[in-house]
């Protein structure tokens, strides 16, 4: 299907200082500041006009940085539990829902909301062609990226913990231009993000950028969009599980344009965000008040990253002091964290299979163990709406209906390579793609 969507107008903002500038095509920073910030999109559109459902994520174009259109997309879905609700004792509990569940209206074959993010970016980089897109994961936003990419002949090199390769799995093979590279067993994510920036330092290749790319967040804030043009307000808390804290910062900023659009009232929705014991340097800081993360060792880090029940839940360097970053998002909105431990979160993801009849994730489940904690310890009112970020689900039902093809690494690395080693490897995996648009990485 060819899209008649026109780009999007934009413009960027530092956060920090309020400069406003042109997009690029992949803006990162602001072009005149030293101090680390975010970025957003100021949209032409103050109002969101919602397109047809056919068109998946780009219903909601208008608060997109949108440059050409991805096929295969689906928008999350929201609904008001009834049996959940009932067991929780809650009367507005409002679960968006991000996953395969084709009883419930939605078929994200990746399972997974890392899909709004990816189909996003893929957008985005049709204002930068030629480039080579790299992407650090500890596993769901790599296998969102590896499908879209294959599905658009875009090429990809990813980067990923081996000890976490197990969740690159899809229907369908994988397209030769998708590479995958890893990080030596024992490692995590913060060390598959250091390997992917020597990559992205490379010429031919581009760094997606994480939470500082205005296309991933604001891929991530459909969800919100969603729950709020379906309850038709904003409603008075959310409640996710996070990582890097960057859906969180796209939902606030998602509430955002909302009061700026004027027709979905005045509410600052309350963050309440949780981390996966004992992996928990977010909600350590956020303990004591202070907007720098607290001094840890990397080796007991790296042990606790081992014991969490949800494995994407395990960065170390999250965007939580920078300006517009998970501090200023929760000081915005009188937010709070919570910490589960494992126990708790199985619980949780048995209580929703039984009572909502579909599997979920385990930082799903984090979530939903958190928002239990927080009606038990009467930290919300029960009255009030609620949404739940249901960020994933359905895996166990689409794996038992799909034989699955997986991933398999071109590459893997043992700690600390040296920057000759890199290229030495991505110049032979890519020789086609960089010959191809003149480009040499080999000395």
């Amino acid at each position: 299907m060819r899209s008649s969507l026109a780009p999007t107008i934009y413009k960027l903002r530092s956060v920090r200082t309020g400069e406003i500038f042109d997009d690029k095509g992949w803006s990162l920073d602001p072009p005149n500041e030293s101090l680390p910030t975010l970025i957003r999109a100021e949209y032409h559109s103050r109002q969101l006009n919602l397109k047809g459902v056919d068109r998946g994520i780009f219903r909601f174009v208008d608060w997109l940085p949108f440059h050409q259109y991805i096929e295969g997309s689906e928008a999350p879905i929201t609904y008001k539990s009834k049996e959940l609700a009932s067991v929780l004792g809650l009367k507005n509990l409002w679960i968006t829902f991000s996953g395969f569940w084709p009883a419930g209206g939605i078929r994200m074959t990746t399972c997974s909301f890392k899909e709004l993010e990816a189909y996003s970016v893929c957008s985005r980089l049709g204002s930068h062609p030629g480039k080579i897109l790299v992407v650090a994961s500890a596993g769901n936003t790599a296998r969102a990226f590896a499908r879209i990419c294959s599905d658009n002949d875009i090429p990809l090199l990813l980067c990923v913990p081996e000890d976490n390769i197990d969740t690159l799995w899809s229907d369908r093979p994988f397209a030769p231009t998708v590479k995958l590279i890893c990080t030596s067993s024992g490692s995590d994510y913060f060390d598959a993000i250091s390997l992917s920036n020597q990559a992205a330092s490379l010429p031919g290749f581009l760094a997606e950028g994480g939470a500082k790319n205005i296309a991933r967040r604001d891929g991530m804030g459909t969800t919100v969009l969603s729950a709020v043009t379906v309850i038709g307000h904003i409603p008075d808390y959310y409640f996710q599980a996070v990582g890097s804290g960057t859906g969180a910062i796209a939902a606030w900023e998602a509430n955002l344009r909302l009061l700026a659009d004027g027709r979905f009232g005045n509410k600052k929705m309350q963050l309440m965000v949780s981390q996966n014991e004992p992996f928990t340097p977010m909600y350590d800081a956020w303990k004591v008040g202070s907007r720098e993360l607290l001094p840890t060792d990397e080796d007991v880090a790296r042990h606790q990253v081992e014991q969490i029940y949800s494995k994407v839940l395990s960065n170390r360097r999250p965007p939580y002091s920078i300006a517009g970053g998970l501090f200023d998002a929760l000081k915005d909105t009188h937010g709070e964290i919570f910490k589960v431990n494992n126990t708790a979160a199985i619980a949780a993801a048995e209580l929703f299979a039984e009572t909502e009849g579909i599997d979920i994730h385990p930082a799903a489940a984090v979530a939903l163990a958190s928002l239990m904690q927080a009606i038990t310890n009467q930290l919300i009112d029960p009255q009030k709406e609620i949404m739940l970020n249901i960020t994933g689900g359905g895996e166990q039902l689409f794996k038992q209906s799909h034989n699955l093809h997986y991933l398999q690494p071109s590459h893997v690395f043992k700690p600390g390579p040296s920057i000759e080693e890199v290229k030495e490897v991505l110049a032979r995996l890519f020789q086609k793609e960089l010959q191809g648009n003149g480009v040499s990485i080999v000395f």
